[in-house]
């Protein structure tokens, strides 16, 4: 077997769980031990590892990003929660150039098992919305990540679109959240109540949840109820 990441063959170990799996694993042991699976003690609203920030940034189980999120007028109430698959190390960010921006679309099959399990447990009955790319960068990179990831998912959909806007990732964090009002996202057209009722916003990465509260600003001004959203990365 090839792994995803590293692209080196490896074999897998005789186990009785690897006896009755049906898949063989997509990365070797070695890439497999650099993923971090967000555990607990993590923030409630956000999935923060709690265990890497001290006692004084969170109350309640609840970090201090979000609390500060929801004293915001413009914020407040925007997003139920976030759920995240993995920390965002340095090995999964390396991952991440490889599989956005060197073409490595099969990576999507990994993050995709791995989030769908998360889908069925946590958002069965949501209607699934992937973060659109604007124009410019779907041109550049041929693909949307997250709609790779979730294109095999049996779940009720909805569409989003996304004006042209510099990436998120060149500004700074305070010029992030003070954007949240500004969203690039719009609906074309205004879906049915019942895909309005409860919707999850479904993205690679929760930095510092700008992106999912914009998008849920331009939902709920479409009618949405219930937002919340699951990233691969926290």
């Amino acid at each position: 077997m090839k792994c995803l990441k590293c692209m080196h063959t490896f074999y897998q170990q005789p186990s009785w769980s690897a006896l009755f799996h049906k898949q063989p694993p997509a990365l070797c042991y070695a890439c497999e031990g650099n993923l971090e699976f967000i555990g607990e003690p993590n923030c409630l609203l956000c999935s923060r590892s709690l265990n890497k920030i001290s006692h004084r940034l969170q109350k309640d189980q609840i970090c201090f990003d979000c609390i500060r999120w929801d004293k915001r007028t413009e914020s407040k109430g925007l997003l139920q929660e976030n759920r995240s698959l993995l920390e965002y190390n340095e090995f999964l960010k390396d991952w991440f150039v490889q599989f956005k921006f060197r073409g490595d679309a099969a990576a999507a099959t990994y993050f995709s098992t791995k989030l769908y399990q998360l889908y069925k447990r946590y958002y069965r009955s949501y209607t699934v919305v992937a973060i659109p790319l604007s124009f410019d960068s779907l041109k550049e990179r041929e693909f949307n990540q997250v709609e790779l990831m979730t294109q095999s998912w049996t779940c009720n959909r909805m569409i989003l679109h996304r004006l042209a806007s510099e990436k998120q990732s060149k500004r700074t964090r305070s010029d992030r959240i003070a954007r949240v009002k500004d969203s690039p996202f719009y609906v074309e057209k205004i879906p049915e109540k019942d895909l309005l009722k409860k919707v999850v916003l479904i993205d690679d990465i929760y930095t510092t949840g700008t992106t999912v509260r914009q998008a849920a600003r331009t939902l709920k001004e479409a009618g949405a109820e219930v937002i919340a959203s699951l990233t691969v990365a926290r």
